[in-house]
Order: structure tokens, then C-alpha cells, then sequence
């Protein structure tokens, strides 16, 4: 008998499909198979480290920058409000407690739904499949990545409790604007901690957890609105909102905060963009994702009494400086045909237009300044403007730029001779002198006002600033290489030549920060403090990872400060010195010493001064060397940016 015969054709389809489900069944086994070969490795799933955000503070305990590759600040779960995880579970996911990372139901349904549309209509993610994603796959919108997402959902189940996924998943969530957790985005949002929270603020962070930037309360409000409204219609229907709550809370406007002040470069942005160098040099990318605290020695009432001094200033020099190029017609060789056509305008309309015109050459030729305070019996920088503007221009002048300080270098000159021996009232002749040069040249200097006279003392010629006695100084009672090794034992690093009369009276180059804290040792009693920009630096933890007290050395005697101190005083008590402007203009009257700088140029104009408080030294000037001011000098220029910072800091 045939066998086959014995088989209904029935049977036989049976059998076929029987035979195709063990091989579908099959094949997607093996296909699972193959996919869990590429899921995340247990020992990955029990390294939770989420990229955490690294906060600057100023001395005063304000938050003035953020490094970071995601803005996240880790919470613990108890910190978040009840609220807002009933309005996460409420919109994203209402079985997380019931489910094992895969929600099957709401599966199915999200499936006919689909289908129904013939187009992706319904999510069926849970929090933890949402959490799989976040920190370990990608948001491609595939079937593999789907598959992929669930068998890793399930892991995490696993692996952490219920509470411990809820806490990641709060963490981890990003709700646009740069922030990543829920930390974070209620301070951006809302300015304060997550804990403080109102229940409509809560559902607003939930609502941006669909669509981040489309749903933006900032960008989209009205959007973003509904969709919080959603969120709270949500908790009513859970039983976790009572229907007055939701008709009170429904009616309520977003209230989020729409901009942030210095939101991106923070407060201090070249000090900022400092310390976050000397962190890479020694963290590297940690700083970005470590969550270290750093304390720092900016006093933000400081920086903002300095930006504002500089910022005035400049703006005044600069409607000079630009009427200078308008009388001399150089904004012919500025202003060019491209510049125009951006500007939709011809050269005439230009020159009618006083914002136009001086929107260009401020911009094509700008005046540039830069200040720094010092504290200095700690060496603390209490303030720091490296430029005009962070935003156009990230050149810190303060600590990069080697600049030729002029008549500023001298208090090196006098200190030289004065711990030598030689009192202030040893008198030098105030008469023509030639300075024979190593190639061969004589450079026959001069007072800046031309003047000449007879015997001046040292204190004399200082306070004036006066050339010839300085030169005559150098040559007869002291040599260039003595003055030079006392700048450097001050704490000058420059190349200043030290056979070079002329690099003695300032042609060398200095950085403002070196000068500056060199000028802080004189009302110290000669002892130079190392500036300092951090004070403490802390694990996500709090440990301590380093810390920086103050230290410095003495490089004068004190005898030598206290008479260099008397000595920078007569600059600005006496009616002759070259800043006594501080006094009769600027009214500041606390006992304080210092010294102008000009440079023969006019390229370079400084005033470094002290009190027994704070360093405070200026610069003005040029990046350009085919710019210089008019007989511009530091008591002019520089002068009324320190008068008026160190009096209103004062």
C-alpha cells in the first residue's frame, strides 16, 4: 500500500505549515541568536556612568560656567518629586511596575493600530526600552534596532530594580536646550532645583520627552502647552490628579524662563576659558564628563565693576579713534565694495549713517584693552577681561600677549638701585644722554615732554617718569643685566635682553598677567604670590581632588617694598605725577602706588597700580601693528579703566 495514500490532502497541508513555522520559528531564533551576539555585555550593564557636567564657582559661590558633552547632573531619585514621576508613568509608561522591560500588550495594540493606518501611529516603548536605547543603541527606526532594543530592555530588567531604571532614566532623558536630565532641564526651564518642582512645572518636563525640540516651551510654546496639558489629562485619568487640579493646573501658563544671560560663555569667559585649559592640560576630556566641581578665585563683583570699566572706556576711545581715520580719510582703504554690498548701501549712504560708519571700523579696527586684579597676599585673581569682546575674539591679552610696557618696565629700574643702596633722594642729572648700542648705533632718548633740567632725585624721577634721569641710572649706577635679572626674579619669563639699555626703559616685551603680579610684591613686603585661578577641585562625589593654597617666595627685602611702595605712591599723590589724575579726576584716595606705561609708538598704553588690597594692572592697545593711538599715553588711556574699577571695588 502507498503510504501517501494514507494522508489526507488536509493532513498534508498541515504538515506543510507545520513544517514553515518550525522553520520561521527557527530562523527568527537564529536571527535573536545572532542579534544577542551584539547586545550590550553584562559587566556594561552594571558600569552605569553617565557623562556628568562640570560646574565653575567664583570665590563668591556663583555658578559661572558649565563644561560638558551632555549637560547632566545626577539626582537621586527620592530628590525628584512625587509628581513627576507619576507624570512620566503616567504618559510613558503605566505598567512599569508590572512589566519585565516589554510591555506586550500595548505591543499588540501599537501593532493593529499600524497597521489600521498602514503608517507608525502608536509607540509601544517602555521607560526601560526607552532607557536601552538611550544608553546603548542607537535611534535608528529599524526593525534590528527595535529587536535589539527589547532583548536589551529586558536585560536591564535583570540587572537593576525598578527604582534604580526610574533614577537612570531621569538622569539620562534629554529634554532640549542642551540638558540631560531632569536635574538640569528645571533649572534651564524653570531656575531652579528639580525638588522645587509645582506639579504643571513637573508635566512640562514630562511633555518634552516625546519630541525635545519640536515641543520646545522656548521655541514652540503653544505646542508645547498642549502637550503638557496631555500630560496632566494623563494623571487624571490615572487617578493621581483630582479633576479641580487638572482644570487649575490646565489653565496655568508654561513659565519657563525664554533666555538665560550668558548662557553660553557664562560669566568671565576669558578667565572661564583659562581655567578650563589648565584643567584639559591635567583632566583632559574628564572635565567634560566626570562632574568635577571647581572652585575658583574670580569674585564676579569684581568682573563685572572690570567689564564695565573697560567697556566704557573703549567705547569712548574708540568714537576717537574712528573720527581719526574719518579726518585722515583711511576709511577709503577700510571700507570695501564687499563690505558695501552686504550692507546694501553705497560709500555716501555710509557716511551719513554714524551707527553704519562706526559699526565698520570698530569692527575692522577695533581698540582692544585687557585688565587683571590681583590679590596680593594670596595671589587670588580676583578679575580678568582678556579683550573687548569673547564672542568676536577669544585672544586672552591678559596671559597670552607679550606687549612692550614703556615707562611701566621702570619701577624694575629703581628697585634695582634702591636694593643696592641707593636712597630716593640720590639725585641724577635730568640732562641729554647717548646710549652707545651692541650694533654700533647711539640712541639719543629723550623726556616725553622734551624736557631737561638740572639734578632730580630718584623719587623725582620716577614720579615724573622721567627718561634721561632713568637712562643715566642705568648706565652709571647699574647695568641692564641687574635690572633684567631683578624682572625676572619678579617673576618676568619675557626675553628681555639683558645688555640692551633701551629693553631696561621697556622696549622688551612683558605679559600683562607676569607684570602685573610682579607690581603685587611691593605693598606685600616683597613677597611675590604664585596668581592663582583654582582653589579646590572636587569628584562627583565631593572628594577632594586637589586643592591650592597660597604660596610665593620673597624676592625683595622688605626694606626695598616699603620704599619702592612710597617711592609708586608719588605717581599718584603727587601734583606732578603722571597719575595724580587718579586723584583729581577719579577721586580715589586710598593709599595706593603705581606706574603709567607709553610706548614710543603710542601702540601701548598701561597703568599698573596697587593698594594693600589689590593688583590692578591695564593695558590698552592694538593687535594690529599698523595702529597706535594719537600721543596716547597710559594716563590717558589706561588710567581711567583702573581709577574707576579700583575705586567702585574698593
Amino acid at each position: 500500500m502507498n503510504l501517501s495514500s494514507q494522508f489526507s490532502p488536509l493532513s498534508k497541508a498541515w504538515a506543510a505549515f507545520g513544517v514553515v513555522l518550525l522553520l520561521l520559528g527557527g530562523g527568527i531564533g537564529i536571527y535573536v541568536l545572532i542579534l544577542s551576539q551584539d547586545l550590550p555585555d553584562p559587566a556594561q550593564l552594571e558600569r552605569y556612568q553617565p557623562k556628568l557636567v562640570s560646574k565653575v564657582y567664583s570665590a563668591d559661590g556663583k555658578l559661572i560656567k558649565e563644561f560638558f558633552e551632555e549637560r547632566r547632573s545626577y539626582i537621586a531619585l527620592e530628590q525628584v518629586p512625587e509628581s513627576l514621576v507619576q507624570a512620566l508613568l503616567a504618559t510613558e509608561d503605566r505598567r512599569f511596575h508590572e512589566h519585565w522591560g516589554v510591555n506586550l500588550t500595548r505591543l499588540a495594540q501599537a501593532v493593529v493600530i499600524d497597521l489600521a493606518y498602514m503608517e507608525k501611529r502608536q509607540g509601544a516603548s517602555t521607560i526601560t526600552q526607552q532607557l536601552s536605547r538611550l544608553l546603548y543603541l542607537s535611534s535608528e527606526k529599524t526593525l534590528t534596532r527595535k529587536l535589539k532594543e527589547m532583548l536589551t530592555a529586558i536585560q536591564i530588567e535583570r540587572t537593576y530594580t525598578k527604582k534604580e531604571i526610574l533614577e537612570m532614566y531621569l538622569n539620562h532623558v534629554y529634554l532640549g536646550h542642551g540638558a540631560h536630565g531632569v536635574q538640569l532641564a528645571a533649572e534651564r526651564y524653570f531656575g531652579k532645583p528639580v525638588n522645587q518642582l509645582d506639579v504643571q512645572e513637573a508635566a512640562t518636563l514630562v511633555a518634552l520627552v516625546q519630541r525635545p525640540e519640536t515641543l520646545s516651551p522656548i521655541r514652540y510654546p503653544q505646542a508645547c502647552l498642549a502637550r503638557r496639558n496631555l500630560v496632566l489629562r494623563n494623571m487624571y485619568t490615572c487617578g493621581v490628579l483630582s479633576k479641580e487640579d487638572l482644570e487649575r493646573y490646565s489653565s496655568t501658563e508654561l513659565g519657563v524662563q525664554k533666555t538665560l544671560p550668558n548662557e553660553y560663555y557664562g560669566i568671565a569667559p576669558y578667565f572661564t576659558e583659562h581655567v578650563r585649559q589648565l584643567l584639559w592640560d591635567k583632566y583632559g576630556r574628564d572635565i567634560l564628563t566626570q562632574g568635577l566641581t571647581i572652585y575658583t578665585t574670580v569674585d564676579t563683583r569684581a568682573q563685572y565693576l572690570a567689564e564695565k570699566a573697560v567697556t566704557e572706556q573703549l567705547q569712548k576711545i574708540q568714537v576717537q579713534y574712528n573720527k581719526r581715520l574719518l579726518a585722515r580719510r583711511e576709511h577709503l582703504q577700510i571700507i570695501t565694495q564687499a563690505m558695501l554690498d552686504s550692507l546694501g548701501m553705497n560709500m555716501r549712504q555710509v557716511l551719513l549713517d554714524s551707527a553704519a560708519i562706526h559699526g565698520i571700523l570698530s569692527k575692522e579696527r577695533p581698540v582692544q584693552a585687557a585688565l587683571v586684579c590681583i590679590e596680593p597676599k594670596t595671589g587670588f585673581v580676583r578679575a580678568l577681561v582678556g579683550g573687548r569682546d569673547f564672542d568676536e575674539n577669544k585672544y586672552n591679552r591678559v596671559i597670552q600677549a607679550k606687549r612692550q610696557p614703556g615707562s611701566a618696565f621702570k619701577p624694575f629700574v629703581y628697585t634695582t638701585v634702591i636694593d643696592n643702596g641707593f636712597p630716593p633722594t640720590y639725585e641724577v642729572l635730568n640732562q641729554p644722554v647717548v646710549v652707545k648700542q651692541v650694533d654700533g648705533t647711539e640712541w639719543r632718548p629723550h623726556n616725553y615732554d622734551n624736557s631737561i633740567g638740572g639734578f632730580v632725585t630718584l623719587r623725582e624721577a620716577l614720579t615724573r617718569s622721567l627718561n634721561l634721569p632713568t637712562v643715566r641710572v642705568v648706565q652709571q649706577i647699574t647695568n641692564p643685566g641687574t635690572v633684567v635679572s631683578y624682572a625676572k626674579r619678579m617673576g618676568i619669563t619675557t626675553d628681555l635682553p639683558p645688555y640692551d639699555a633701551v629693553a631696561a626703559l621697556g622696549a622688551g616685551e612683558v605679559i600683562p598677567l607676569e607684570i602685573t603680579s610682579a607690581f603685587s610684591a611691593f605693598p606685600n613686603q616683597g613677597v611675590l604670590m604664585a596668581p592663582i585661578f583654582i582653589t579646590r577641585i572636587e569628584d562627583k562625589d565631593g572628594n577632594v581632588l586637589e586643592e591650592t593654597l597660597p604660596h610665593g617666595k620673597e624676592v625683595l627685602s622688605k626694606e626695598t617694598a616699603y620704599i619702592m611702595t612710597h617711592m609708586m605712591r608719588s605717581v599718584m599723590d603727587n601734583p606732578r605725577g603722571t597719575a595724580a589724575g587718579a586723584r583729581s579726576r577719579y577721586n580715589f584716595y586710598r593709599p595706593a602706588g603705581g606706574k603709567t606705561g607709553t610706548t614710543n609708538t603710542y601702540r601701548d598704553a598701561w597703568f599698573i597700580g596697587f593698594t594693600p588690597q589689590f593688583a590692578t594692572g591695564v593695558w590698552a592697545g592694538f593687535d594690529r601693528q599698523d595702529m597706535s593711538f594719537e600721543r596716547g599715553t597710559g594716563a590717558v588711556i589706561a588710567l581711567p579703566i583702573w581709577a574707576p574699577f579700583m575705586r567702585a571695588y574698593h
